[in-house]
Protein backbone atom coordinates (compact mmCIF):
# COMPACT_ATOMS: atom_id res chain seq x y z
CA UNK A 1 0.00 0.00 0.00
CA UNK A 2 1.36 3.41 -0.85
CA UNK A 3 1.50 6.34 1.55
CA UNK A 4 -1.32 8.40 0.03
CA UNK A 5 -3.78 5.50 0.04
CA UNK A 6 -2.81 4.61 3.62
CA UNK A 7 -3.47 8.18 4.74
CA UNK A 8 -6.89 8.12 3.04
CA UNK A 9 -7.75 4.78 4.66
CA UNK A 10 -7.43 6.22 8.16
CA UNK A 11 -10.69 8.14 7.74
CA UNK A 12 -12.55 4.82 7.58
CA UNK A 13 -10.90 3.15 10.58
CA UNK A 14 -12.69 2.07 13.76
CA UNK A 15 -11.73 4.61 16.45
CA UNK A 16 -12.00 2.14 19.34
CA UNK A 17 -9.74 -0.41 17.66
CA UNK A 18 -7.21 2.30 16.80
CA UNK A 19 -7.36 3.59 20.37
CA UNK A 20 -6.57 0.15 21.79
CA UNK A 21 -3.84 -0.31 19.18
CA UNK A 22 -2.17 2.95 20.18
CA UNK A 23 -2.28 1.99 23.85
CA UNK A 24 -0.32 -1.14 22.94
CA UNK A 25 2.32 0.32 20.62
CA UNK A 26 4.85 1.99 22.96
CA UNK A 27 8.07 -0.02 22.80
CA UNK A 28 6.34 -2.77 20.82
CA UNK A 29 6.19 -3.69 17.14
CA UNK A 30 3.19 -2.26 15.31
CA UNK A 31 2.24 -5.48 13.51
CA UNK A 32 2.37 -7.46 16.76
CA UNK A 33 0.10 -4.88 18.40
CA UNK A 34 -2.40 -4.89 15.53
CA UNK A 35 -2.54 -8.69 15.65
CA UNK A 36 -3.24 -8.43 19.38
CA UNK A 37 -6.10 -5.99 18.70
CA UNK A 38 -7.59 -8.36 16.14
CA UNK A 39 -7.33 -11.25 18.63
CA UNK A 40 -9.04 -9.16 21.33
CA UNK A 41 -11.79 -8.28 18.88
CA UNK A 42 -12.23 -11.91 17.83
CA UNK A 43 -12.58 -12.98 21.47
CA UNK A 44 -14.94 -10.10 22.36
CA UNK A 45 -12.47 -8.57 24.80
CA UNK A 46 -12.30 -5.02 23.48
CA UNK A 47 -15.39 -3.92 25.42
CA UNK A 48 -15.46 -6.48 28.23
CA UNK A 49 -13.26 -8.86 30.11
CA UNK A 50 -10.72 -8.48 32.86
CA UNK A 51 -7.09 -7.50 32.49
CA UNK A 52 -6.13 -11.14 33.12
CA UNK A 53 -8.34 -12.19 30.19
CA UNK A 54 -7.02 -9.43 27.93
CA UNK A 55 -3.36 -10.15 28.68
CA UNK A 56 -3.67 -13.67 27.22
CA UNK A 57 -3.99 -12.14 23.75
CA UNK A 58 -1.12 -9.67 24.05
CA UNK A 59 1.58 -12.10 23.02
CA UNK A 60 4.69 -10.23 21.90
CA UNK A 61 3.48 -6.89 23.30
CA UNK A 62 6.00 -5.43 25.74
CA UNK A 63 4.67 -4.62 29.22
CA UNK A 64 1.54 -6.60 28.39
CA UNK A 65 0.25 -6.81 31.97
CA UNK A 66 0.38 -3.05 32.40
CA UNK A 67 -1.13 -2.45 28.96
CA UNK A 68 -3.94 -4.92 29.63
CA UNK A 69 -4.84 -2.82 32.67
CA UNK A 70 -4.69 0.34 30.54
CA UNK A 71 -7.16 -1.17 28.08
CA UNK A 72 -9.61 -2.16 30.80
CA UNK A 73 -9.33 1.25 32.46
CA UNK A 74 -9.59 3.09 29.12
CA UNK A 75 -13.02 1.60 28.38
CA UNK A 76 -14.58 4.43 30.36
CA UNK A 77 -13.33 6.74 27.59
CA UNK A 78 -14.75 4.75 24.66
CA UNK A 79 -17.73 7.12 24.24
CA UNK A 80 -15.32 10.04 23.89
CA UNK A 81 -13.20 8.02 21.45
CA UNK A 82 -16.21 7.00 19.32
CA UNK A 83 -17.06 10.70 18.86
CA UNK A 84 -13.48 11.90 18.41
CA UNK A 85 -13.92 12.91 14.78
CA UNK A 86 -16.22 15.74 15.92
CA UNK A 87 -13.48 17.28 18.05
CA UNK A 88 -10.62 19.65 17.40
CA UNK A 89 -7.52 17.43 17.10
CA UNK A 90 -5.25 19.60 19.24
CA UNK A 91 -7.80 19.87 22.05
CA UNK A 92 -8.56 16.15 21.75
CA UNK A 93 -4.86 15.31 22.04
CA UNK A 94 -4.54 17.35 25.23
CA UNK A 95 -7.65 15.65 26.64
CA UNK A 96 -6.33 12.18 25.82
CA UNK A 97 -2.93 12.86 27.39
CA UNK A 98 -4.58 14.22 30.53
CA UNK A 99 -7.30 11.57 30.96
CA UNK A 100 -6.03 8.28 29.50
CA UNK A 101 -3.48 6.36 31.51
CA UNK A 102 -0.71 5.08 29.24
CA UNK A 103 -1.27 7.67 26.52
CA UNK A 104 1.28 10.41 25.99
CA UNK A 105 1.65 12.89 23.15
CA UNK A 106 3.13 10.33 20.74
CA UNK A 107 0.35 7.79 21.31
CA UNK A 108 -2.41 10.39 21.28
CA UNK A 109 -1.05 11.87 18.03
CA UNK A 110 -0.76 8.39 16.54
CA UNK A 111 -4.33 7.56 17.47
CA UNK A 112 -5.69 10.83 16.08
CA UNK A 113 -3.77 10.41 12.81
CA UNK A 114 -5.07 6.82 12.55
CA UNK A 115 -8.67 8.06 12.67
CA UNK A 116 -8.11 10.67 9.97
CA UNK A 117 -6.77 13.83 11.60
CA UNK A 118 -3.88 15.67 10.01
CA UNK A 119 -1.06 17.86 11.25
CA UNK A 120 0.00 16.02 14.39
CA UNK A 121 3.53 14.66 14.74
CA UNK A 122 4.06 11.09 15.89
CA UNK A 123 7.51 11.49 17.37
CA UNK A 124 8.65 7.91 17.73
CA UNK A 125 12.30 6.83 17.57
CA UNK A 126 12.19 6.35 13.78
CA UNK A 127 10.93 9.87 13.18
CA UNK A 128 13.18 11.49 15.78
CA UNK A 129 16.29 9.74 14.43
CA UNK A 130 15.40 10.83 10.90
CA UNK A 131 14.87 14.43 12.03
CA UNK A 132 18.35 14.36 13.58
CA UNK A 133 19.83 12.85 10.39
CA UNK A 134 18.22 15.64 8.34
CA UNK A 135 19.41 18.36 10.71
CA UNK A 136 15.87 19.41 11.63
CA UNK A 137 16.81 18.88 15.30
CA UNK A 138 20.33 18.55 16.69
CA UNK A 139 19.59 15.89 19.28
CA UNK A 140 16.71 13.94 20.76
CA UNK A 141 15.72 15.64 24.01
CA UNK A 142 13.47 14.23 26.71
CA UNK A 143 9.98 14.57 25.31
CA UNK A 144 8.30 16.90 27.75
CA UNK A 145 5.16 18.61 26.48
CA UNK A 146 7.19 21.72 25.64
CA UNK A 147 9.86 19.76 23.72
CA UNK A 148 7.27 17.64 21.92
CA UNK A 149 5.40 20.69 20.66
CA UNK A 150 8.65 22.45 19.71
CA UNK A 151 9.88 19.47 17.66
CA UNK A 152 6.42 19.08 16.13
CA UNK A 153 6.60 22.69 14.92
CA UNK A 154 10.10 22.18 13.51
CA UNK A 155 8.83 19.09 11.71
CA UNK A 156 5.90 21.09 10.28
CA UNK A 157 8.27 23.84 9.13
CA UNK A 158 10.52 21.26 7.45
CA UNK A 159 7.53 19.65 5.71
CA UNK A 160 6.24 23.03 4.50
CA UNK A 161 9.68 23.99 3.21
CA UNK A 162 9.64 20.74 1.22
CA UNK A 163 6.07 21.25 -0.07
CA UNK A 164 4.56 18.31 1.80
CA UNK A 165 2.94 17.47 5.14
CA UNK A 166 4.16 15.88 8.33
CA UNK A 167 1.50 13.20 7.81
CA UNK A 168 3.10 12.13 4.54
CA UNK A 169 6.65 12.47 5.88
CA UNK A 170 5.81 10.48 9.00
CA UNK A 171 4.79 7.44 6.98
CA UNK A 172 7.67 7.95 4.53
CA UNK A 173 10.30 8.17 7.27
CA UNK A 174 8.76 5.31 9.22
CA UNK A 175 8.57 3.04 6.17
CA UNK A 176 12.18 3.78 5.24
CA UNK A 177 13.30 2.70 8.71
CA UNK A 178 11.05 -0.36 8.95
CA UNK A 179 10.78 -1.43 5.31
CA UNK A 180 6.99 -1.18 5.03
CA UNK A 181 4.02 1.20 5.25
CA UNK A 182 1.69 0.30 8.09
CA UNK A 183 -0.20 2.29 10.72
Amino acid sequence: MDIESRLRSFKRSDPVLEFVFCLLTPQSKAKVCWNAVLALKKHNLIYKGSASQVVRYLSGVRFKHRKAKYIVEARKHFDYVKNIRRKDPFIAREWLVKHVKGMGYKEASHFLRNVGFKGLAILDRHILNTLVELGVISEIPSLTRKNYLLIEQKFKDYAKKNNTTIDYLDLLFWSRKTGYVFK
